[in-house]
């Protein structure tokens, strides 16, 4: 399906609107067939599910990010374009946007993220850089985030074959500054990419976001450097849980750095000293590829009597539900408590979780 500008605008100002994340906006999508169908249901949606308060963001909002978007030179690219990177479509849920500078096409070949400690030793970031240029002579495109350190040092070796750097504030947001030549390098002869706004600073809670795109971009992790309690290995988990395969370059014991890598060869990871570990990896790589999962509104009724939706209410707690096991407790079409719980998230009641999960939504 090809998308008109009108149909993308709207698939932008949904994602941009307030209680809509990744898992409602696809959630939206799969109800209403469409992101100008559900802009419009918005409205009835939160009434039904008893909140209160405005729906979409202003279009002049949406006119001014697109604006801005085009004076840097940017491109956007939303779920459901046909160059929309298979590997991220295939993740639960996929960002619903991204904003990309420079060769977007970087996205549709293999990828490897290459990760670790911003404050890393010589050691690694030869490594680092060293690895990343096998991998890219190999015919791998190298992601990773644009951090001081083992990313910096993954984005240089990999810049003549192609990188990729996800950020965490909009594609315009040099950051940190002192890697400001890296980025000009990168958007002239690899690929920027973000979630975020054009303008958007980067903040704290964009980077768990960004970390996701970096594994879900990519078949498969590579963490060289880290201390446990590291991005880095935030980025690893995303990997095992999206089914990404794991790699990990082991290290000293003296070195708190090298905690991470080797906690991940404990739980399983892949040893990787070299290009042919990742290699010899691949070649038994199972195709990552999903079927889509079922759309759960089929059979839904186009409005949600104001009883069931308090019965679907009732039955949430914080720990996550999910789905068909509320269903079933009730004795309803899966459709329906789809619908009924689409209508509470955007009240702001309940929680939509990857898996087909939902839980109620703390006051």
């Amino acid at each position: 399906m090809t998308l008109t500008d009108a149909e993308r605008f709207a698939r932008l100002r949904l994602a941009r609107t307030d209680q809509i994340g990744p898992v409602t906006f696809r959630q939206l999508l799969d109800r209403f067939g469409s992101g100008e169908r559900a802009l419009d249901a918005l409205p009835d949606l939160i009434r039904r599910g008893g909140g209160h308060g405005h729906a979409a963001p202003p279009v002049e909002w949406i006119e001014a990010e697109m604006e801005a978007g085009e004076r840097a030179g940017a491109r956007l690219i939303v779920l459901g374009d046909a160059d929309y990177p298979e590997m991220l479509a295939a993740v639960d849920p996929p960002p619903p946007l991204l904003w990309t500078l420079g060769d977007a096409g970087l996205m549709a070949r293999p990828c490897i993220a290459v990760v670790g400690a911003r404050i890393a030793s010589a050691g690694g970031q030869r490594i680092a850089r060293g690895l990343s240029q096998q991998l890219g002579e190999a015919g791998h495109v190298v992601v990773s985030g644009l951090a001081r350190g083992i990313d910096g040092a993954a984005h240089t070796g990999a810049l003549p074959t192609g990188t990729i750097a996800v950020l965490g504030g909009g594609v315009d947001d040099v950051y940190p500054p002192d890697n400001a030549d890296l980025y000009a390098r990168i958007a002239e002869q690899g690929c920027i990419l973000s979630e975020s706004p054009m303008g958007a600073k980067a903040q704290a809670r964009d980077f768990p976001r960004r970390n996701r795109i970096i594994s879900g971009l990519s078949r498969g992790v590579v963490v060289v450097e880290a201390e446990l309690r590291s991005g880095s290995l935030i980025t690893a988990r995303l990997a095992a849980e999206q089914g990404r395969d794991v790699f990990a370059v082991p290290g000293s014991p003296l070195d708190p750095r090298s905690r991470g890598p080797n906690e991940l060869l404990r739980q399983g990871a892949i040893l990787c000293e070299g290009l042919e570990d990742v290699e010899r990896a691949f070649s038994t790589l199972r195709t990552l590829r999903e079927p889509a999962p079922d759309n759960p509104f089929h059979g839904a009724p186009d409005d949600i009597d104001a009883v069931v939706i308090e019965q679907v209410a009732a039955l949430l707690s914080p720990t996550p539900t999910p789905r068909d096991e509320l269903a079933r407790a009730l004795g309803m079409p899966i459709g329906t408590v789809a619908a009924a719980l689409l209508e509470l998230n955007l009240a702001g009641r309940a929680d939509l979780l990857p898996g087909g999960l939902a839980a109620a939504r703390s006051p």
